[in-house]
């Protein structure tokens, strides 16, 4: 029988919360593994989940995310589990020193996972063209699940029994003095915003009266963004525009691409503005559950097949109406 650690930092969130359920799902033995500042309180809100242990490690030098400390709490807590399959969540803190504890503790390690069943993963390859199906031999076999690939598993509080796994650091010469980050009104980056908005090449071009009006687009597409808390995705079309001498859209950049050479989000609802029919941006689309479109043309490639609700209509007007109906809200 394979022994399940759950692996994660105290702060993950969502992501923890289903890559447990994923961990869950495996059978076997579960062990929790959690490490950061302060991990009990992490672990109260998932007791319930069935682990026939909670291991810990704490202390303030594991408060912020840091390879030495991270990987050394990881490494730890690994062994004293004597995990066969370590599941975690694939946060930016985790993804960072999961292939290094998994040469450490002998093992391999898989990213990207998009789904786990028994003995096997699934996870895309060439861009979200191919869907493979992998197992491994190969124990401890670690595996990273991408956020936004099942759903989370529902908390049943208690009181959990935490061991805490002593770990001698190394000189840290490392050291995490804050955190800088855009103010919220300039966040334009949510994963866990129920809505994506993308926004194509159009919103730069010449409109109905001959004249780009890339200010205005600027501020229906920030006005929205604000109102409902959605996300923003870009083309590639149109985050390339600034290399080609064109205006541009001031708090768009390549970190909002999608599609075949950008990310690949997952949010319950989309809203494509202004894109036209590519298949390289439809790769990026696929995985929001409902899809919706604005376009002029009802015969565009990207709205065909693409998309389950299609407004054919000028996608400014559209924005602008979509705009004061929220701010009467």
């Amino acid at each position: 029988m394979e022994t399940i650690l759950f692996l994660s930092h105290a702060d993950a969130g969502k992501p923890a919360l289903e890559a447990l359920a994923a961990a869950k799902e495996l059978g076997g033995t579960l062990i929790v593994g959690l490490f950061g500042a302060d991990v009990q309180a992490t672990a109260n809100q998932i007791a319930g989940c069935g682990a026939t242990k909670f291991l810990g490690v704490a202390g303030a030098d594991f408060a912020q995310a840091r390879y030495t400390s991270d990987a050394a709490a990881a490494e730890a807590l690994v062994k004293a589990a004597q995990a066969t399959i370590v599941v975690v969540p694939a946060t930016s803190r985790m993804n960072r020193i999961i292939s290094g504890v998994a040469h450490r503790c002998g093992g391999r390690a898989d990213t990207h996972v998009t789904g786990i069943s028994g003995g096997n993963i699934t996870r895309w390859y060439y861009r979200q063209r191919m869907e493979a199906v992998i197992e491994r031999t190969q124990r401890p076999w670690f595996i990273a699940l991408d956020p936004g690939c099942r759903t989370p598993w529902a908390c049943t509080a208690g009181n959990a029994n935490v061991e805490m796994v002593p770990v001698t650091l190394p000189a840290l010469r490392t050291t995490v003095t804050g955190v800088k980050a855009p103010e919220a009104s300039l966040q334009t980056i949510r994963p866990d915003a129920k809505v994506l908005l993308v926004a194509g090449a159009g919103w730069t071009k010449k409109q109905a009266d001959g004249q780009t009006h890339v200010p205005e687009a600027a501020d229906l597409i920030m006005g929205f963004l604000n109102a409902s808390k959605a996300s923003l995705g870009s083309s590639k079309s149109l985050v390339d525009l600034s290399g080609e001498g064109q205006a541009v859209l001031p708090f768009m950049s390549h970190l909002n691409q999608i599609g075949q050479t950008g990310a690949t989000p997952r949010h319950p609802k989309g809203l494509s503005t202004c894109c036209h029919g590519e298949e390289p941006h439809a790769v990026g689309w696929r995985f929001i559950s409902e899809r919706r479109a604005i376009n002029l043309d009802p015969n565009c490639g990207w709205a065909r097949g693409k998309a389950d609700v299609l407004y054919v209509s000028d996608a400014f007007a559209v924005m602008r109406k979509v705009n004061e109906l929220l701010a009467a809200k």
